[in-house]
Order: C-alpha cells, then structure tokens, then sequence
C-alpha cells in the first residue's frame, strides 16, 4: 500500500501533531560513525539540532520531541496556524525572509533589511502564502533538510542526495498516541543500544529538558527577527570588504542573537497549562518558539520516571512491577499498563506501518474523518490500549 498524500494527512490550515521520520539516503550513517570506513560524522548531529532550533524560532510549528539518530532523525511536531494568525504581516515577512532570503549568490551575505520587509509585505497575495507556509510541517522539513544536504555534500566533496527522500509521516490522534510515541521517540538511542539511560542520549528533547532541570544553558540558534536599517545594510555592503562581510555572517550563524538559554527553551513545555483555554493560541514572546503551550497532561517529573522506567525494561518477558503512580498515569490516558513495555520498545511492530497513531476508537474516527475505512495497523494496536 502507497503512502497516503500530506493533504490526506495534515494542511497547513488545521492544528496537527505529527510523528516525522527522516532518513539518511540508503540509510548510511551519514550522522555518525561510518561502520564501513570509520569516520565519524557525529558532529552533524549538532548542525540538525541547532537548524531544529533556528526554524523553532520563526515557523509556527512547536517541536515536542526530536531525536537524532546516526542515520535518521525523529521529531513529534505540532502545527500551529492558529499563533501565525496572529502575527503582523511585518512578522511574517521577516521571518521568511530570514529563512529564504532570495538573494542572489553575491547578494547572500546580506541580511533582510527594512527596505526587503517593506516590498515583501505590500505583496498581499504572497504574504498571505507565506503565512500558510511558516505553518505548514512540510516546509519546516524542507528547510531542514536542505542546507543540511548542501553542507554535508560540501565537506565531502560530492553530489547527490543526503536524505532517502521524503520525510515518513504519521499523524498522532490522541493523548495516548502522543505520550506513547513521546517515549518512543525519546528513547531511540536506548533501544539502539547507544546509551544505557535517557540521561546519556545527547540529541534528544529527553536530554535537554533533563540537563535544562540544572540549569545548563547554550547559546541560543534563534534567527534575529528584527531587520536591519536599509541605509546602514547599503553602506555596509559598499564599505565593506566581501570577505569581511563573509566572516561576519559566519559569526552571526553561531549565535545570532547573541543570547544564552536554556537547553530546552526552544522546546515546547510538557504540561498544559489547565488555567488556559483550548482557543488560547499561547503564543510566545521571547522569540526561541511559536509559543509556550503544553502537550500532556504530565508534569516534567512524572514524565521522566516513565521514561527512566521504561528504559530499564529491555529484555523481552521479564518486566519489573510498574509503580502505582505511573500505572495510574497510563490508566488514566486509556493505555493497557501491562502492554505499555511492548508499545514503547517495539514500537515499529504496531505502528511502524501505519499512517495514524492513538487509541483504535481515535483511529477509527481519524479514518472516517478522511474518507477511509480504517487505518492500517488499528487491529494490532487495540492490544495495546484498554
């Protein structure tokens, strides 16, 4: 069975949270230590993270969890047409401006001016699709994936594809769906055997919110949204030498703010805020995310005691008695505690094939939503859930 169309799936228009699969072409360790001739590329892992972290900043898309594997990457994404609607158009044009400057090759080193803003936001029909995209998963994805294909081809002096193609998409219909794929997703370095707990998985949003809890900060990646003045960017590209301008660019790409945040700042928060409407776009102000609304009914710490807990169950049949608390917890989201182990760690085998993620009676109704009988997998997966 071919996969189903993005329109089928997820637009633009409506508020989603997708589970999106990448993969390294021919799935060769592209991320990590070449198994064949030894070289490692795991410092690529950081250029993912810190291009995540940029677009975080000025798509409306909330990232929830990420992990980066050594030949593929996990995200849980949340779209969110709702904070981009609010938004001035003046936000919208420097924000895509930032990410598609559309600059000619000698023009590229300089920044968005107030001039580019100006012309861009008097084009209504082209702000209008713009808007749409800086809340659409696939162009967050197509502006991941590119630059990081064009470096990557750089350093190593070659052409051709970085990616497999395009990105595996799967939409998440409920709680349940989403806190047993949270888990999944946050534990792939686990599973694969690269780490003996969550907190030795550098790249992943389970590590950065645990090493955020101590206070660890970073230089933030975020884009500067504010233009720059059309008189000063013209003398400075006259005045100028190219190279210098070169350097200077290099050096804003590391830190372009110059601010320093927390780990997961960038992060959506875990817990819903309960004193917030479901209406209430929550939109951020500090510019590092779309906004600062929650995905679970959990709070940080019971969030990592269920992952900690479900790290140290690896071997198949012998499970270890879960705690009261954390039972409650999985009863209280509609998941069979007894088959939460076997959810999380084989993971592919109930969903790896499907295009839904949830409870079967959520499947069910995604699918008659979309046209559809059922959604594959929703048979195997009613095992899972009480």
């Amino acid at each position: 069975m071919p996969r189903p169309q993005r329109c089928e799936q997820f637009t633009a228009s409506d508020i989603c949270v997708v589970h999106v699969t990448q993969r390294c072409v021919r799935r060769a360790w592209l991320a990590g230590v070449d198994p064949v001739t030894g070289q490692d590329y795991s410092f690529r892992k950081e250029w993912i993270r810190r291009r995540m972290e940029a677009l975080a900043s000025v798509f409306a898309i909330d990232v929830l969890t990420y992990a980066i594997m050594s030949n593929h990457l996990h995200q849980v994404l949340r779209s969110r047409p709702d904070v981009c609607a609010q938004w001035t158009d003046e936000e919208v044009a420097i924000r895509w401006l930032r990410v598609f400057p559309g600059k000619r090759l000698e023009e590229h080193l300089a920044e968005p001016s107030e001039n580019d803003v100006k012309m861009l936001v008097r084009n209504r029909e082209r702000i209008q699709l713009i808007r749409s995209r800086l809340s659409d998963i696939s162009w967050f994805m197509r502006a991941l994936a590119e630059p990081i294909a064009r470096i990557a081809n750089r350093q190593d002096e070659c052409t051709g594809r970085f990616w497999e193609g395009r990105f595996k998409a799967q939409r998440i219909v409920d709680e349940a769906g989403l806190l047993a794929c949270s888990m999944y997703v946050d534990l792939n370095p686990v599973r694969a055997a690269m780490a003996a707990s969550p907190e030795g998985t550098p790249h992943t949003s389970a590590y950065d919110r645990a090493k955020s809890r101590s206070g660890e900060e970073i230089p933030s990646a975020a884009f500067d949204l504010k233009p720059v003045d059309t008189e000063e960017a013209g003398r400075k590209a006259r005045e100028t030498p190219i190279d210098e301008l070169r350097k200077q660019r290099k050096q804003k790409r590391r830190s372009p703010t110059g601010k320093r945040v927390l780990r997961d700042a960038w992060l959506s928060p875990i817990r819903i805020k309960p004193d917030k409407l479901s209406n209430d776009a929550e939109v951020h102000t500090e510019g590092v995310r779309s906004s600062d609304r929650g995905f679970l009914n959990v709070d940080w710490e019971m969030y990592w005691e269920l992952l900690c807990w479900t790290a140290n169950q690896r071997v198949d049949g012998v499970a270890s008695k879960i705690p009261q608390a954390l039972s409650s917890l999985l009863s209280q989201v509609g998941v069979d505690t007894s088959m939460w182990r076997d959810l999380v760690w084989h993971w592919p085998k109930y969903f790896g094939k499907s295009s839904c993620v949830g409870s079967p009676d959520s499947m069910k109704a995604h699918a008659k939503e979309a046209g559809r009988h059922h959604h594959r997998g929703q048979a195997l997966a009613a095992t899972c859930f009480s």
